[in-house]
């Protein structure tokens, strides 16, 4: 599993299956051209990714090294391992395309079960289609214990067919919720990796609204959706429960060339309650010294939290409730006690104000963005966050469009 994939795969040689024998996917689905192309899946043909390990079916995309996954608690060892910004690029004029999965989906017994994880199909940029895999190894969370129970599952197929019969570059964003190993890609004509784009990469981190939450598909999500408008490459470190300064997160970051970081801290500091101001201000500091061991003069913009009404005043940390079946998260602090240093979303933004301020003196590349010009309280009136803590569809699109006009037409981006 921890075989990393770094060197070229054999793209020049395609395997084609016998003329006239039909191709049969892990499913047992027969595909009935006798033409497909089988391409191994490798580091050439992924991109959002800063790892890829091989494993005894296919390959693993991961959103942190090896090194760092070997420090990481469990939690976030699987938060890496879902393919939140990843997705496959490749050129080729196929009018039909199989991708052979096996899907691993956590859900939580008690809770309403998550919707299908959406693969989308763009070509030569523009949407052309959504698909789920079939199949799928299945974890059941009991949340009250956190005991886990596994069910293992059959392999599926994602297929998108009647594709213009031209040269294109075709890119199929995976699914940001769930893990996905990725076994075989077929189709009806070669495949070569996509060009470079000549783009700026935009290295991003945050918390779980950066990894997609509650978004409708991975193209969805605001990081993904502020890339497309800004014409950037997107690297999405978004963490789910996990944007906690953590230093192997800083030295990962630290190696991964980047035109443009950007750091969305606060949310988890809260809501996990891990630490009071005085270690903050520390962590932020060491976190962004680290950054500017690999990225002297990378334009690195900090943004504060959005706005989050049950942890503006209230420390956390937060607890799922789940009465009518429905999820949502409530504060479980005291608000007397930040006045002794516990965190609220306020003072969070405060202090990164201060921070970047003061930094900024002598780094005329720091920026700092508000996360309130984001998603503020007028905001949270037209799209209010529907389990109290995460956007829905729309509120994503609010903040990715804000994102793309204020932080990418800001001197952060220039």
């Amino acid at each position: 599993m921890d075989d990393v994939a770094r060197s070229a795969s054999p793209y020049g040689t395609p395997h084609r299956s016998p003329d006239g024998i039909p191709h049969r996917s892990p499913d047992g689905i027969p595909h009935r051209s006798p033409d497909w192309i089988t391409t191994p899946v490798g580091p050439e043909l992924l991109r959002g990714a800063l790892e890829v390990a091989r494993t005894d079916r296919g390959v693993l995309p991961y959103r942190l090294p090896a090194r760092a996954r070997r420090q990481a608690p469990a939690d976030l060892t699987e938060v890496v391992a879902q393919p939140a910004g990843v997705r496959l690029a490749f050129r080729t004029r196929a009018t039909a395309v199989e991708l052979d999965v096996l899907t691993t989906t956590t859900v939580y017994r008690g809770a309403p079960q998550p919707p299908d994880a959406v693969y989308e199909l763009l070509l030569d940029g523009s949407p052309a289609g959504r698909a789920v895999a079939d199949g799928g190894n299945l974890r059941t969370v009991d949340i009250t214990t956190w005991a886990a129970e596994f069910t293992p599952g059959p392999p599926g197929t994602v297929r998108f067919s009647g594709l213009p019969d031209a040269e294109k570059d075709v890119e199929i964003w995976l699914p940001y919720r769930g893990i996905h190993e990725l076994i075989a890609l077929r189709t009806d004509a070669p495949v070569a990796p996509a060009p470079d784009p000549g783009r700026r990469v935009w290295l991003h981190h945050g918390s779980s609204i950066s990894h997609g939450s509650n978004a409708d598909g991975p193209t969805g999500t605001w990081p993904a959706l502020a890339a497309a408008r800004a014409g950037v490459e997107l690297v999405n470190l978004g963490f789910s429960g996990n944007a906690l300064l953590d230093p192997f997160t800083a030295r990962a970051m630290r190696d991964t060339p980047a035109d443009l970081i950007s750091l969305k801290i606060g949310i988890n500091l809260v809501n996990h309650d891990v630490m009071r101001l005085r270690a903050f201000t520390a962590a932020v500091h060491g976190f962004l010294d680290t950054l500017r061991e690999g990225h002297p003069t990378t334009p690195v913009l900090v943004v504060s939290p959005i706005h989050c009404p049950i942890h503006e005043d209230t420390p956390g940390p937060a607890a799922p409730d789940l009465r009518d079946g429905r999820l949502r998260f409530r504060a479980l602090g005291d608000p007397a006690e930040a006045a002794h240093g516990r965190l609220t979303l306020r003072i969070v933004r405060d202090e990164l104000a201060r921070i970047t301020a003061a930094r900024a003196a002598d780094d005329p590349h720091l920026h700092h963005l508000d996360g309130r010009a984001l998603y503020g309280e007028a905001d949270f009136a037209e799209f209010p966050l529907p389990d109290d803590l995460h956007p829905d569809t729309a509120g994503h699109r609010r903040i990715g469009e804000r994102f793309a006009a204020r932080a990418f037409g800001s001197a952060w981006a220039r």
